[in-house]
């Protein structure tokens, strides 16, 4: 982790060397605080290459795609040009939603549950259309988002 925090502080201003030490740091420990400095002034870039990432693989580079991007990532500055608009997060989420790994499905649905925080009606409309997969992973995301809805007793 040290190595990626140096990344991320002193990285900033060389766009492809930090991103392929964060990919190749992430493959041994994790980099997903070190991506959100790249996020906040690359936007497009960086969400470009995420959208690569989640097809990697190697399944903590697909769970940095989406643990990366959260918008609300514990212990981490939040994203807030996707907790206006997370849009530029769905199709990197499309891409891991029928993940066979826990991990990152875990992620997947957390990420879920911070776009329903700010966005509600984007996080469902998400989750509606992934109903109609019979994939089990996919299913299996859409119940660990729903589990606090449903504590709550929402429809």
């Amino acid at each position: 982790m040290p190595i990626a925090y140096l990344v991320e502080k002193y990285g900033i201003d060389d766009f492809e060397i930090s991103t392929d030490a964060i990919y190749q740091i992430t493959q041994r420990n994790t980099g997903e605080y070190a991506v959100r400095p790249f996020l906040v002034r690359y936007q497009k870039k960086m969400t470009s290459l995420m959208l690569k990432w989640s097809q990697s693989k190697n399944v903590h580079v697909r769970k940095l795609s989406s643990e990366g991007i959260r918008p609300r990532l514990p212990w981490a500055k939040k994203l807030d040009q996707f907790i206006l608009d997370p849009k530029p997060i769905l199709p990197i989420l499309e891409n891991l939603k029928q993940d066979e790994s826990l991990f990152v499905k875990k992620s997947v649905a957390n990420n879920l549950n911070d776009i329903l925080k700010d966005n509600y009606r984007i996080g469902i409309e998400v989750l509606k259309k992934w109903s109609e997969s019979r994939n089990t992973d996919t299913q299996w995301i859409i119940k660990h988002v729903l589990r606090n809805e449903i504590k709550k007793r929402k429809p």
